[in-house]
């Protein structure tokens, strides 16, 4: 019998100084430590011990020169996690924050979500400490090459393809692809999140906002309601939320509420998502900007928005934003449904609280998969050399996206923990991830 306890042990004396993947590789063990009461048979030790080790951990320097002609220097990263049901998929994440913990703990999550939506990608996750905001279009172009100068040689279409996260998008692929085809004279889709005019996807850049709502409006119905005439507070003001925003409002949902790094907006009338796109889309601005046309909305600086009474709550920003406090907050006012936009958003003790008090809980590496879903179909688009629809695009991620939810719904209930999404989306995407490394030997 697989003991968990000892080999979540082994991970910690080998990866002491990384807490972000720790506590990633904590949840899953938790969960499949179902598996161990259930069926322990479908634990294998050996393949989790290899599962938990990345395949490849890449780190270079990135030098680049800024507008004043100084030469700076960033981290660059590119962890290969898990290659078992596909070439290493998963995003780049342009963050201060960045370091190996984080993209561990990203990768490792990765390997999960990427299985949960049947398609043939491994995990795999990237970035740098390289900060854009308030650099130049030049400054960000020539990190940018900089960074794919290196990077070019450890990614292609049927091994490594990367995609946009945060700090990481149309601007930033675009320049990144362009410094690939230069240095290896191919045009190939070794990178997702492209733009229209080069091989890009229709709906990429709403398919996670998207994609959670999809899987939040499965969640909602398959217990007799919807979004309909429901409060909704959203954290982040990025593609995902600001997509979510905008699917949850045509399912008919009042949203709130969004926020940056630096505080959150509060409009009880619901939030115009024209006057936010227009100041994170268009003018790259901060959240706060939002007061100059809405007056009678509110701004509260360095605070997220948990404190706001809803009916759902959809955590878009960042990994742990939503601690214990917050889920109690959530709880006290009424709320019925956290469904994860971001990675990891909820720690891990908020989690148990929402969860002991029956609140429905849907976990990023399920409910957010849309991205990621859809960066798959951008590959079976360039595979092909075709254009699919925005209707047939939307159409195959909403599919996706309630198949998802009923995999996660209908696992949990078979290892006897229903309404547990978490447990049922770990334990499907582990059995698949296992069964194709044992069919492929000690790899």
């Amino acid at each position: 019998m697989t003991d968990l306890k000892a080999l979540y042990q082994t991970i910690e004396k080998r990866n002491p100084n990384d807490a972000e993947f720790l506590q990633a590789v904590e949840e899953v063990f938790e969960s499949l430590s179902v598996i161990a009461d259930v069926h322990p048979e479908k634990l294998d030790e050996d393949v989790l011990a290899r599962l938990v080790e990345p395949e490849r951990q890449i780190i270079f320097r990135v030098p680049w020169v800024d507008d004043q002609g100084k030469t700076q220097v960033n981290r660059g990263f590119r962890i290969q996690f898990n290659s078992a049901i596909g070439p290493y998929k998963g995003g780049l994440r342009f963050h201060p924050s960045v370091n190996v913990s984080i993209i561990k703990f990203l990768g490792f999550e990765q390997i999960f979500k990427n299985a949960l939506t049947t398609l043939p990608m491994g995990g795999g996750k990237g970035g740098s400490d390289f900060d854009p905001k308030g650099k130049s279009d030049g400054e960000v172009m020539r990190f940018c090459q900089s960074f794919m100068t290196e990077l070019f040689r450890h990614i292609g279409a049927n091994t490594d393809v990367p995609a946009g996260d945060i700090g990481v998008g149309a601007r930033e692929i675009g320049y990144m692809f362009g410094q690939y085809k230069r240095i290896r004279d191919e045009f190939t889709g070794v990178l997702t999140g492209k733009g229209l005019s080069y091989g890009g996807s229709l709906v990429r850049t709403e398919a996670t906002g998207y994609g959670l709502c999809y899987f939040t409006q499965a969640m909602l119905e398959d217990k007799g309601t919807n979004f309909e005439n429901k409060t909704v507070v959203i954290s982040g003001s990025g593609n995902v939320a600001i997509y979510a925003c905008q699917k949850a409002q045509e399912f008919g949902a009042k949203v709130v509420t969004l926020s940056d790094s630096n505080g959150f907006i509060y409009d009880p009338d619901g939030i115009d998502l024209a006057t936010v796109k227009d100041i994170k889309e268009i003018r790259r601005g901060r959240i706060k900007e939002y007061l100059e046309l809405h007056p009678t909305a509110t701004y509260t600086e360095g605070k997220r928005p948990w404190s706001i009474p809803c009916d759902i709550a959809l955590p878009c920003a960042t990994q742990n934003e939503l601690d214990l406090e917050d889920a109690k907050e959530l709880v006290k006012n009424g709320v019925m449904a956290v469904c994860e936009g971001a990675n990891m958003p909820t720690t891990p003790d908020a989690i148990h609280y929402l969860l002991e008090n029956k609140i429905l809980y849907a976990p990023g590496k399920a409910s957010n998969a849309g991205g990621v879903a859809c960066s798959g179909l951008e590959m079976s688009q360039n595979a092909e050399h075709l254009s699919w629809s925005f209707k047939d695009v939307d159409d195959k991620l909403r599919h996706i996206m309630i198949n998802i939810f009923k995999t996660c719904r209908d696992t949990a209930a078979e290892y006897g923990h229903p309404d547990q999404y978490v447990v049922g989306a770990n334990i499907a995407s582990y059995l698949k991830v296992a069964e194709a490394m044992k069919a492929q030997g000690c790899v």
